[in-house]
């Protein structure tokens, strides 16, 4: 596996992680639909929350949260309408981003909530 693809696969692992931590529920991981892919689905009450994680080595290039792009949220926001249709939910529905970077330390973590609204 491409060192990047690792990278993200951990920085996805922490991401349920700390979901977990913070009482979420997770439902699903990877979620396909069409060219979409929900990296995480979590409930914490009646809220849905559709995780994007975004995990980058180095801050030097930017934020993780700064590579989300108009195109991607689109295809998101459709997967997560299909999944709630698909599975007859009664939920709010909110789209975090969970932005990852490798430090000295180790790994910092930022959790976005309501993410999209500033895009």
């Amino acid at each position: 596996m491409a060192e990047h693809n690792e990278l993200g696969k951990k920085g996805e692992e922490l991401a349920v992680e700390y979901l977990r931590l913070k009482e979420y529920e997770i439902l699903e991981l990877n979620y396909r639909f069409q060219k979409a892919e929900v990296d995480i689905l979590a409930r914490r009450g009646n809220l849905l929350i559709a995780a994007e994680v975004k995990t980058r080595s180095t801050p030097e290039y930017g934020n993780p949260q700064d590579f989300v792009k108009a195109k991607q949220i689109k295809q998101l926001v459709k997967a997560v309408n299909h999944y709630v249709e698909e599975k007859e939910l009664d939920v709010d529905v909110r789209f975090d981003i969970i932005g990852i970077v490798k430090n000295k330390a180790g790994m910092k973590i930022e959790h976005i909530q309501d993410a999209f609204l500033y895009f």
